[in-house]
């Protein structure tokens, strides 16, 4: 694939909406590491930007780690948990990434999907995380055959903040022209020792909701101005578009790790 990023795609825009998005948490505090071990990760799906409304996390879940082109079902790994947020009590999930070797490990999440009353529409937010040890890279830009998925263009474990980050959205293996991609800045990281929400750091922008836009090749790239994790979501860029009788929006969701340069 040709990597060509235009001016319209690198250009950040606002979007029309006033509330902030909603976003499929995969999360642990520590992405990079330097010895071998389970490593606690929380599925929560929440506005994490301004600590608001919790949604439940249901199942069936599924829940997948690669490392090295090899894919490993930790589904039964998941527990339910309460996450605890502000305004509100919610169903997520927690589980331990067994992480051995060095190298980078990609974790999938595909949650059930959830009914959003108010829009009458399920959500479904296919979520990536990406975890390092060593400093050994090994595929962390490769597609895991998720239905839609963003594929990195940058290592997401260790971003720079003050530079950018590219993606390519893809669906069914395929790159998405023109499609619209939401931009969340984890604010309010949960509590992974009480399963309950802290209070945000920043306050939400202006206008509403961040949002880029793909070029034709499928790629968006966006500022990153501030350390911390950032998320990235499609909306419906999915094949599914219907789910027990109605509207599906079947999303693609990928958070990176932004450090200071010191």
């Amino acid at each position: 694939m040709i990597r060509t990023v235009t001016a319209v795609a690198a250009a950040l825009i606002v979007s029309a909406a006033p509330a902030l998005a909603h976003f499929q948490l995969a999360y642990t505090p520590k992405v990079n590491l330097d010895r071998p071990g389970p490593v606690p990760m929380a599925f929560i799906f929440w506005h994490p930007m301004e600590n608001g409304h919790a949604m439940d996390v249901a199942a069936p879940s599924r829940l997948e780690l690669h490392f090295k082109g090899e894919a490993i079902d930790l589904t039964d790994s998941l527990a339910p948990i309460t996450f605890h947020g502000a305004d509100n009590e919610a169903q997520a999930f927690k589980a331990d990434i067994p992480v051995r070797r060095n190298g980078d490990y990609i974790v999938a999440f595909t949650p059930a999907p959830y009914y959003e009353e108010s829009e009458d529409i399920y959500i479904q937010q296919i979520t990536k995380s990406f975890l390092n040890k060593g400093g050994i890279p090994t595929g962390w830009n490769e597609p895991v055959g998720l239905p839609t998925e963003i594929v990195p263009l940058n290592k997401p474990t260790n971003v720079i903040a003050g530079s950018t980050f590219s993606g390519v959205l893809l669906s069914e293996g395929e790159p998405v022209p023109g499609a619209e991609i939401e931009i969340e800045y984890m604010a309010a990281p949960p509590d992974m020792a009480t399963n309950s929400a802290t209070e945000p750091t920043v306050e939400p922008m202006p206008g509403g909701t961040l949002v880029a836009i793909t070029d034709a090749n499928g790629e968006f790239t966006f500022g990153i101005p501030k350390a911390g994790f950032w998320g990235f979501a499609a909306l419906g860029s999915g094949p599914a578009t219907e789910h027990e009788g109605k509207e599906l929006s079947q999303d693609a969701v990928i958070w990176v790790r932004a450090f200071d340069l010191k």
